[in-house]
């Protein structure tokens, strides 16, 4: 029932518009009654992004799991391609949805909205993750806006290619990138080691190799 209300939904979108299609239209196109409609869905919105709730509760279920043997910023990437995977399940209804909600004014507010709960839910996991360490709850939000962020960038360019590239590729290369940022501090890098040799001008060669491989191998007994 609720993916029949989903598809008769999407196909009065695209024949007649999204401000033009009623919910009484949608149900009359699914052959139920207005009840069933709202049993699954509390506002024609709702309709659009069906899967959002449930993928939601998997994040949050998702980041619960996650103890402290796991790198934070890693595991809230890792949340993050779950949203993905909602997307790639059915590329050709995540496109569609896409162009439908770059025309609608409402739906893009009512999609940002659904992106903030995604990222209060990364910032509460990484403010627990991050808690007593200086700047813990302003370093979680900065982390978790930026993951937001990378993800949606590639997404869209997924969407915009119609479903043509690949989904994974674009955004891991994306979430690549705030891990690297965000990487956990391995601390100051060691200083280079540096050898100064002196050697008598002409020497042959061979000789300031051989002076050279003694002077490492005093330096490492």
């Amino acid at each position: 029932m609720r993916d029949a209300l989903v598809a008769a939904a999407f196909q009065l979108f695209l024949e007649r518009g999204y401000e033009q299609t009623t919910v009484d239209d949608i149900v009359a196109l699914a052959g139920v009654g207005r009840r069933s409609f709202f049993r699954y869905f509390p506002s024609k919105e709702d309709v659009v992004f069906p899967d959002h709730e449930r993928c939601l509760a998997d994040m949050t279920e998702f980041l619960a799991r996650g103890g402290d043997e796991h790198d934070p910023v890693a595991r809230v990437c890792d949340a993050a391609r779950l949203v993905l995977r909602m997307y790639a399940e059915n590329p050709t209804f995540s496109v569609q949805r896409y162009r439908l909600t770059k025309k609608v004014p409402g739906l893009r507010t009512y999609e940002l909205s659904v992106v903030w709960r995604y990222e209060r839910a990364l910032a509460e996991y990484l403010r627990r993750r991050f808690a007593g360490q200086p700047d813990g709850t302003l370093r979680a939000d900065v982390i978790a806006a930026a993951v937001v962020a990378a993800h949606n960038n590639g997404l869209r360019s997924w969407l915009r290619s119609d479903g043509e590239s690949d989904a994974s590729a674009e955004v891991d290369h994306a979430l690549a990138h705030v891990q690297r940022t965000f990487a956990p501090d391995q601390g100051p890098e060691p200083a280079e080691d540096v050898v100064v040799l002196v050697s008598r001008r002409g020497a042959p060669m061979w000789r300031v190799v051989q002076e050279i491989e003694a002077t490492l191998d005093r330096r490492t007994d």
